[in-house]
């Protein structure tokens, strides 16, 4: 049974970091390509960052590229989403995805796998 659980939401303050952490299990690990997908109140789930585990290859969109960094630790199957110089606008339930795919980006629909979120709340 495939897995992915993210841990590592809260509250903070804007202007703080939190890291993000999604544990997964029963697909191989390095042949996946790993990512995070957010979804703010009211609004659509929007791919924020991926990662290829086989080479490294990752993805940002404008929207958090400088501020947050996507990696992987292969030797325990985990993905890691560092997020930095938070707004509040990033306030928002994140999803960690993964695809039997070497490609990133990948769009919405090519996801196999979601997690079932964890919520991050950026107080002004």
């Amino acid at each position: 049974e495939v897995q992915l659980v993210e841990s590592g939401g809260g509250l903070v303050q804007a202007g703080e970091s939190l890291r993000l952490s999604c544990a997964a299990s029963g697909f191989i690990f390095g042949d996946y390509t790993l990512g995070w997908f957010r979804q703010a109140p009211g609004k659509e789930r929007d791919g924020i960052s991926c990662i290829s585990t086989k080479d490294g290859n990752t993805y940002y969109p404008d929207s958090v590229k400088g501020r947050f960094t996507i990696w992987s630790d292969n030797a325990k199957n985990t993905v890691y989403l560092q997020m930095n110089y938070l707004k509040p606008e990033d306030t928002a339930v994140y999803y960690c995805v993964a695809a039997s795919s070497n490609k990133c980006p990948i769009g919405y629909y090519g996801w196999d796998y979601w997690g079932k979120g964890t919520l991050v709340t950026v107080s002004s």
